[in-house]
């Protein structure tokens, strides 16, 4: 998918860089595999903000993915390839034999007309879904389950991949993007290949209005606030950085530039070999 660029014949199009959509097949989505979706604008059901910048934007319907592939055994047809406001990826429609319909995401090297299957005894070959056991070491896989049967939860952005490491004693040795080693349940599911729109990285939103029409509003720093609006807010002047004195932070006081929020003693931590700044976890 190449991006496009713009001469510039106004100030935001000397920036702006999008996507040429020559991937996409079909303009319109699935009836029956979309869903709408009721904008929140940052409030809980109080009608109390609990998430800052966001409203208005352009309306987006959810189309409902398959991310736990378990339709074993029933060979599909990829009728499309679609796109979904909701996330970086690109959609891929199935038409399985028996008449059903279900999206995926698709990954790199997909076309219409392709084959594709999940199951243990599917080849491990782009866009079947299979057990880790059952997938050959070293391979680039995505959609990636944490629990068996829960359905993929990591790698499933724009471009991403992981790499299958090994198996031992009943688990596998992934290293995610991010660059962190994680053991995860053999008899969990991954599909086989890399997520596709590989160019996603290189759009530029390049003006404001870009922003809004994805339901981003702006936001003012903290430091050109006044001390009653934000803890890094006052001062005579212009004060870099906090001015030196204070730390950086968020309204209500969370640490905002190097402050861990993980839990140290996360129950999930005996999972992971490596984490993604490269030392080993300390587990207790």
């Amino acid at each position: 998918m190449p991006v496009k660029t713009f001469r510039p014949l106004t100030p935001s199009t000397r920036y702006v860089t999008i996507a040429d959509y020559s991937d996409i097949t079909k303009a319109t989505p699935e009836k029956s595999l979309v869903e709408i979706r009721k904008k929140t604008g940052g409030r809980n059901a109080y009608g109390r903000v609990t998430a800052r910048g966001i409203g208005g934007g352009h309306k987006q319907k959810i189309r409902l993915v398959d991310f736990k592939r378990n339709k074993h055994g029933v060979e599909a047809t990829v009728a499309a390839i679609e796109y979904d406001p909701m996330r970086s990826a690109r959609l891929a429609l199935l038409q399985y034999a028996d008449g059903e319909k279900r999206y995926i995401i698709a990954p790199v090297g997909i076309q219409v007309g392709g084959k594709i299957s999940s199951g243990p005894a599917a080849a491990p070959e782009i866009g079947n879904a299979l057990p880790l056991k059952s997938i050959p070491v070293g391979i680039a896989i995505h959609n990636i389950e944490l629990t068996p049967g829960r359905g993929g939860q990591m790698v499933r952005s724009a471009g991403g991949a992981a790499t299958l490491m090994s198996l031992d004693q009943g688990y596998a040795q992934i290293r995610l993007p991010s660059g962190e080693i994680r053991r995860v349940n053999q008899e969990c599911y991954a599909t086989v290949g890399q997520v596709g729109n590989t160019e996603h990285e290189n759009i530029i939103l390049g003006k404001a209005g870009r922003s809004r029409h994805r339901g981003i509003r702006p936001i003012n720093r903290g430091v050109t606030r006044n001390p009653v609006d934000h803890p890094n807010g006052g001062g005579a002047g212009k004060s870099k950085s906090g001015g030196g004195w204070q730390q950086l932070m968020s309204p209500w006081g969370k640490i905002a530039k190097g402050g861990k929020t993980r839990h140290k003693y996360k129950y999930s931590n005996r999972f992971i070999v490596v984490r993604r700044n490269g030392l080993p976890i300390k587990v207790k």
